[in-house]
């Protein structure tokens, strides 16, 4: 069923009208982890969307800062390269960076803006404020996870896409995850479509723990991080304490990836109801709840080159290591017929 808002806005639901959230099969092997995990998307309902805008607001958070640079910077460049009437935008959020780039295809040429998002409430917000903003701008939200709308999207009709990837996205993916997800965006995009992805390079441990943690006077990522468990409280009928956990996140050299953990700060254990599971934990012990993965840059272009794509061009800033890629699907001929 189609949900319409007004004439420029249309959300789809793409992914059993919200049925996602209850998929237990998933959770169910990510808790049974060592450390358990909580998958990242449950971190993004109606409140965890709302506490990630705080995270992007702290000081020491360059990511969303730096890419904003970029954009600013490069929009215009950008949008000439895509030339394409059509982007979709996997893991959305409010898109206020991608209201930079949408901007600037607007002035050249009828744009349609296809945000993929778990938050129903985040894409009604985010398609309202752009169709103000940006007059001519169409927007067809699809409300789910990103296989849903990439399937949602092959399963469409056959006009040039450019799929955008960008912000900390493909970084919150473990490598199994993101081996998924690109076959995914490769076989969804032909020849001559666009992938747009950020990608964060890597760089010293104390830069990346003080950019994934709260200066002493916030809370943003704590809130955050705690409220996947409250999340999985209200869903699950579990029985998480947030107040018997501590969040800190560590960078890990060996994986290149920021681990957002939640420490056990006393014997306890967990019952989570809805899932017949039980989630004994020791002092110490912690949970995982967000990787964020940080690339080499010559090993990111040659993962995602491998999967049928040409590097058509780069941005990257110089002193934060951070880059926007845009990527070209191999093959002839260079536009759909």
């Amino acid at each position: 069923m189609c949900i319409v808002e007004q004439r420029e806005i249309e959300i789809v639901p793409v992914d059993g009208e919200g049925g996602f959230w209850d998929d237990r099969a998933g959770l169910l092997t990510c808790l049974r982890e060592a450390p358990p995990r909580v998958p990242a998307y449950l971190g993004y309902d109606a409140i965890g969307s709302e506490l990630f805008e705080a995270i992007t607001e702290l000081p020491g958070y360059y990511p969303t800062r730096v890419e904003h640079g970029l954009l600013q910077r490069h929009a215009e460049e950008i949008a000439d390269l895509i030339g394409y009437e059509r982007i979709a935008e996997l893991g959305s959020g409010s898109a206020k960076k991608t209201r930079l780039l949408l901007a600037a295809c607007v002035e050249r040429r009828a744009t349609s803006y296809l945000p993929i998002d778990v938050s129903r409430e985040m894409l009604v917000t985010s398609a309202r404020e752009l169709t103000t903003e940006l007059p001519g701008l169409r927007v067809q939200g699809l409300w789910g996870r990103y296989e849903a709308g990439l399937g949602w999207l092959r399963d469409g009709d056959s006009e040039p896409v450019t799929v955008a990837l960008l912000g900390s996205n493909l970084g919150n993916t473990t490598p199994e995850e993101r081996d998924v997800l690109l076959t995914e965006i490769a076989a969804t995009l032909r020849p001559g479509d666009g992938f747009l992805v950020s990608a964060d390079l890597q760089k010293p441990a104390e830069v990346l723990e003080a950019c994934y943690n709260d200066p002493l006077d916030r809370s943003a990522f704590a809130r955050f991080r705690l409220n996947h468990l409250s999340h999985l409280n209200r869903r699950f009928g579990a029985d998480f304490a947030l107040e018997y956990f501590y969040p800190r996140a560590h960078y890990d050299s060996a994986t290149t990836a920021v681990q957002g953990l939640l420490y056990a700060t006393e014997d306890q254990t967990v019952a989570l109801r809805e899932l017949d599971l039980e989630l004994v934990l020791r002092r110490g012990d912690s949970l995982n709840v967000g990787f964020s993965y940080k690339f080499h840059r010559p090993q990111f272009v040659a993962d995602v080159a491998a999967r049928g794509f040409d590097l058509g061009a780069q941005w990257i800033d110089a002193v934060w290591q951070y880059g926007i890629f845009l990527f070209v699907r191999s093959g002839a001929p260079p536009f759909r017929t």
